[in-house]
């Protein structure tokens, strides 16, 4: 009996030793969620919703279009500047049709250029993180270059343009303000087609061709795929010794009995206290415990392996989905051997929960 309770004593202290030296090396949680970039796809014009190009919960393509205001309205005031341009430039004797050729090629040039710099914003975030190859991020740069270009080209094809018109017609204050409101016309004529800001997913889709778009009132959410993390919620024990670049592993509710590999990204740095985050930072879920509850900081874990394809096409995560992590702070073999088998566990206990 005394040898059985030494064993247990014994046992106790050995796993109590254990606790506090891989909360430092090796910290782990189970309170962690899968997050990710999330854009309200909002119009900035109004008008009659006539078509919703993807479903809800659809993978979409970087640029494809999602739903398209009625284009009429936008129509009728494009041909109405034009008319305006025409009858301003007839006034001092010119010509007209080179001058709206040229404002029409440069209102879509400049469109398109801020829906690649759109796009290719975040190849480059991700680039930093190193979580796709350089050669995209080299032909994200180089859509930029041509899209910039071809901007660059227009303008000058309506400088020249203007030019033809002589002093007078180049100084009109009617022309002047007739070809701004041409541009302004092309633009929101543009802005009827809602697009896709990079590869993801469309959620929160509660419309149907005939409802009302508002400008700057979301019609729908879209999920970014692509610039996804873990957003692990540790203690400040856990991040005495954590780093950014640490290498973490990571078992997700959504594929029980895998572990996944990754690494720490960055810390924030600060935490709410409120349990509604009112003073705008991050409020982590509370766990309860017979101690004290301790203050908890997210943790951004990255997998670069998910953005790479690497990790198999049958890989798909769930914002706000469940997650256990673990850290590797140092080269602690045998404390790295057993977080190595902790999260092991953890991932068929997940078969469980």
């Amino acid at each position: 009996m005394k040898t059985t309770i030494r064993l247990v004593g014994l046992l106790a202290v050995l796993l109590f030793a254990w606790y506090l030296l891989a909360d430092r090396q090796t910290p782990f949680t189970s309170n962690a969620r899968v997050k990710a970039v999330i854009t309200p796809i909002v119009p900035q014009v109004s008008g009659i919703v006539t078509e919703i190009s993807a479903a809800n919960g659809e993978f979409v393509t970087p640029g494809t279009v999602l739903a398209r205001i009625d284009q009429r309205p936008y129509e009728i005031a494009r041909d109405r500047a034009q008319a305006e341009l025409q009858n301003a430039l007839q006034q001092i004797g010119a010509g007209s049709a080179q001058v709206e050729g040229a404002q029409a090629k440069v209102s879509r040039a400049a469109a398109d250029l801020e829906n690649i710099r759109l796009q290719t914003a975040r190849v480059f975030e991700m680039e930093k993180k190193g979580l796709v190859a350089a050669a995209r991020g080299d032909d994200a740069r180089a859509r930029l270059a041509e899209a910039e270009s071809t901007l660059t080209g227009a303008e000058a094809d309506l400088d020249r343009a203007r030019e033809q018109l002589g002093p007078a017609g180049e100084d009109n204050p009617g022309v002047r303000q007739a070809l701004a409101a041409l541009a302004d016309a092309e633009l929101k004529l543009e802005w009827t087609a809602l697009h896709a800001p990079a590869a993801g997913v469309v959620s929160n889709l509660d419309i149907a061709p005939g409802a009302y778009a508002a400008a700057g009132k979301p019609l729908m959410t879209f999920v970014d795929s692509e610039n996804v993390w873990i957003e692990a919620y540790m203690t400040e024990n856990n991040l005495g010794l954590m780093s950014p670049g640490d290498r973490a592993e990571i078992v997700l509710d959504i594929h029980p009995g895998r572990v996944f590999e990754g690494r720490v990204e960055s810390f924030s740095g600060a935490a709410s206290v409120g349990s509604k985050g009112s003073d705008g930072l991050s409020s982590p879920p509370r766990n309860s415990g017979w101690m004290r509850d301790p203050q908890r900081f997210p943790v951004r874990i990255v997998m670069p392996g998910y953005e790479k394809a690497e990790i198999g096409d049958d890989i798909s995560l769930q914002l706000n989905g469940q997650a256990d992590v673990i850290v590797y702070t140092g080269r602690n073999a045998l404390l790295n051997l057993a977080g190595k088998w902790y999260i092991r566990l953890a991932s068929w206990l997940s078969y469980a929960y």
